[in-house]
């Protein structure tokens, strides 16, 4: 499908200003570089050495890279150095025109969005950060604070007590970072554990599945601080299939209570977004507005309709949706941990991660699976039925554990 549809040649176009014009050492072709990074998906490989030796590995995948008997697929280095070289931008082209292959199928409707976040643990490690006053690091702090109360030599034991047992204890992002990741920022993990982490988000069409956004946030940046940007993203790739959504056919954003904020739904009300975001736990007592009535009515409409029968649908809908996205591109598809360093540098791959998800449901829609694995686990099996005047016969011939099996049901026509 990817050459039926020009892939290659719409990517060597769009990365053909970042090649040099007169021939030196061989590159790496981007057709074969954005190949690699969707294997990186379909495979649930994380790292891009796993997916070098992978494509290695295999005479399918390696006809799937376009690579000849004698061609070496290319080395991990190469993979990192393209990456580096390519901007952003033409990441999104790329991310773009898989979204737009989808549309071309209906597979984007672009009536209903879901939005929703999840973490990614960053390539960073909670032991280098440091502090942005002095410089430093949280080791040598201990180390202080154990002297000053009177251990002269303290060793590891006496400082994991100290740590333990010390009042005010906190990380906090404005008084501390990471040497290595400087993007990366100290955040709880969804198994309740803490690191240096990222923030992806999803804007989901509700009624196919397809991610039509996927930026890439602050691990700090709460959810209505990233629902603005992660909107705008999602309008402009809607805009580029032709779906854009406008006040006259807006389209539903469906949330939940975590984007929930009078400011946000006073913005949103009357825009191109019609909103059904779930509503916090009501404390006892009224509402106050202080005379905010433009806050009052949106929330009142975004209330009436969230409890409708449509509303109610939708959040179904996107609990199934959304996190079943995540699911596939964090955790089958091996992004829940970036092996790169720097937001913009891990947004390249999840890009590229996220497309693969895209052509994943294309594949699904018109083939019944989805990735390459779930087409070789897929068992054939053959059902036969002869009847004559006497006798019916049912004959099941299927493929198992590597070996074929033989069932056969024979009755007379009486019983039958």
């Amino acid at each position: 499908m990817l050459i039926e549809a020009g892939f290659d040649a719409f990517v060597e176009e769009v990365c053909k200003p970042y090649y040099a014009p007169r021939m030196g050492a061989p590159s790496l072709p981007p057709g074969r570089y954005f190949r690699m990074h969707m294997v990186g998906y379909f495979e649930g490989i994380d790292s891009e050495r796993g997916i070098v030796w992978r494509c290695s590995d295999s005479f399918s995948l390696r006809d799937f890279l376009r690579l000849a008997n004698r061609d070496k697929v290319p080395d991990h280095s190469w993979l990192s150095k393209t990456r580096s070289r390519l901007p952003h931008e033409a990441h999104e082209k790329v991310f773009g025109w898989v979204l737009n292959l989808v549309a071309e199928r209906g597979l984007v409707k672009g009536e209903r969005i879901g939005v929703d976040g999840s973490t990614m643990e960053a390539n960073a490690a909670l032991r280098t950060i440091v502090r942005r006053d002095s410089g430093e690091t949280y080791r040598a702090m201990l180390t202080r604070m154990a002297q000053e109360s009177g251990i002269e030599t303290p060793t590891i034991d006496d400082l994991i007590r100290l740590d333990r047992k010390r009042k005010g204890k906190k990380l906090s992002n404005e008084d501390w970072t990471s040497t290595t990741d400087p993007d990366a920022r100290i955040a709880r993990m969804k198994d309740g554990t803490t690191h240096l982490a990222y923030k992806p988000k999803h804007a989901v069409d509700l009624d196919t599945g397809i991610i039509v956004a996927a930026p890439i946030h602050p691990a700090d940046e709460g959810d209505t601080t990233t629902l603005d940007p992660t909107l705008e993203a999602a309008a402009r790739n809607l805009a580029d299939v032709g779906l854009a959504p406008t006040p006259e056919a807006p389209c539903e954003l469906v949330a939940d209570k975590g984007y929930h904020s009078r400011e946000g739904l006073k913005d949103l009300d009357g825009g191109v977004w019609k909103t059904r975001i779930a509503e916090p736990k009501p404390s006892k007592g009224y509402l106050r507005w202080h005379g905010d009535e433009a806050a009052r009515e949106a929330v009142y409409a975004n209330r009436a309709r969230l409890k409708s029968g449509i509303g109610r649908d939708a959040m179904r809908r996107r609990g199934e949706m959304v996190e079943r996205s995540f699911a596939h591109v964090l955790d089958r598809g091996g992004m829940r941990r970036a092996w790169l360093r720097g937001r913009r540098n891990v947004h390249k791959r999840y890009l590229i991660h996220v497309a693969g998800f895209n052509l994943g449901i294309l594949m699904r829609a018109l083939l019944g699976y989805g990735t390459p694995r779930e087409v070789a686990s897929a068992k054939d099996a053959f059902l036969f039925v002869i009847q004559t005047d006497v006798a019916l016969a049912i004959v099941i011939i299927a493929e198992i554990n590597g070996a074929p099996a033989f069932l056969a049901i024979a009755a007379p026509a009486e019983a039958a």
